[in-house]
């Protein structure tokens, strides 16, 4: 076991107590938050976004989108305004999307999976003020993106590699997706699939999110994302995936986020408590479905690099590979940075041939600076 020397202190978070209000509107979708004392609570209640003691500066490219000035306004100040269809229609037309609910914290159970239009940005933006929480109700993908996609309109003869729609999601809660049997691009993304363009994901929160429980490369229970211009990194900041015992996510692989050919950059944010369930690895042993690798992130492909910086990853579980990580550079070009992050109790698997709970080629690069792998 190797570790490195930790040069900040870790303090605990604080615990938000929540409770369904008794009021709201039967029918629309809707439902209310209420932290003790009176005061609102974050919206759904459970663990806050980011990881507390992460402190890593945040690059111009990551910061919240503007939203001073929105495009369009899903609600008329009311919680009954705010439901599935106005969701929906709304995010298909694309551009600076905020919420207008009233004051407090309140839930939109979708009916459908609210679709992004490729030909509505090239900047689209979603949110939700630190108050809205979506919900996939158990049934159904919360937000999906494809730019090809032919239903959601081709904008480019390189689909694959195209500079826009750059989607942001901000401020949100995104809970209880299920993306099972949702094949799309070889399926996953129980709350958020993505392929091409640009994608952003700051202050959001992920709880209870699904997706097929066997598969080879099928994963990413809160986040699926997929060729990603000229291959530019998929920025998480401030974002909490699981983050208390009950709040994890689960998928075959990927517990938190998956990707093919994706390169990420993770910022001050916790990945706990999320489980990768698929059984016998890619390619799938014998007698086995294939998966459960990648307890917090499941990367696999060619070029690509992973970057922590600021993030926590702890108790998160595996069947097969990476505890934590699970990252395999095919043509053994890519890398792995780990700066001021802390890698600890993540559980199950094997295959770790330089630090616990990371699975990777012997040869991929690893440098990790005032951190803690134990």
């Amino acid at each position: 076991m190797r570790k490195c020397k930790v040069l900040w202190a870790f303090v605990l978070g604080s615990f938000i107590a929540a409770c369904s209000s008794s009021g709201g509107n039967a029918g629309n979708g809707t439902n209310y938050v209420w932290s003790v004392g009176g005061s609102p609570a974050l919206a759904g209640g459970g663990p806050a976004a980011g990881n507390p003691d992460g402190k890593c500066p945040v690059p111009a490219d990551a910061q919240p989108a503007n939203t001073s000035s929105s495009s369009h306004v899903i609600g008329d100040g009311t919680p009954a305004s705010c439901t599935s269809a106005a969701v929906v229609s709304t995010v298909a037309l694309g551009g600076t999307i905020t919420f207008n609910c009233g004051p407090d914290p309140i839930k939109i159970s979708l009916d459908e999976t609210a679709k992004i239009f490729n030909d509505t940005g090239p900047d689209i933006v979603i949110d939700g003020g630190g108050l809205v929480t979506l919900s996939g109700a158990g049934k159904r993908r919360i937000l999906y993106m494809d730019t090809c996609d032919q239903a959601q309109h081709w904008t480019s003869s390189r689909c694959d590699n195209q500079d826009s729609p750059h989607l942001t999601i901000q401020n949100l809660t995104l809970i209880e997706g299920n993306a099972t049997g949702q094949l799309e691009e070889g399926g996953g993304g129980g709350a958020v699939l993505v392929r091409g363009g640009r994608f952003k994901v700051v202050n959001c929160r992920f709880f209870n999110n699904y997706c097929d429980p066997t598969g080879q490369d099928l994963g990413g229970a809160g986040l699926r994302v997929l060729s990603q211009y000229n291959g530019l990194p998929v920025y998480v900041v401030n974002s909490t995936f699981g983050g208390e015992d009950g709040y994890g996510n689960q998928c075959s692989n990927g517990g938190g986020i998956s990707s093919i050919g994706v390169s990420w950059s993770i910022i001050n944010s916790l990945f706990s408590y999320n489980h990768a369930v698929g059984d016998g690895g890619n390619p799938a042993q014998p007698g086995t479905q294939g998966g459960g690798s990648g307890g917090a992130i499941y990367n696999d492909g060619n070029e690509m690099t992973l970057s922590l910086c600021g993030t926590r990853i702890e108790h998160n579980q595996v069947n097969a590979y990476g505890s934590a990580i699970f990252f395999v550079s095919n043509n053994h070009t890519g890398n792995i940075t780990i700066d001021q992050s802390v890698i600890t109790n993540n559980v199950g698997g094997s295959w770790y041939p330089k630090y616990p709970q990371i699975s990777s080629h012997d040869d991929t690069p690893i440098t990790v600076t005032n951190s803690a792998i134990q």
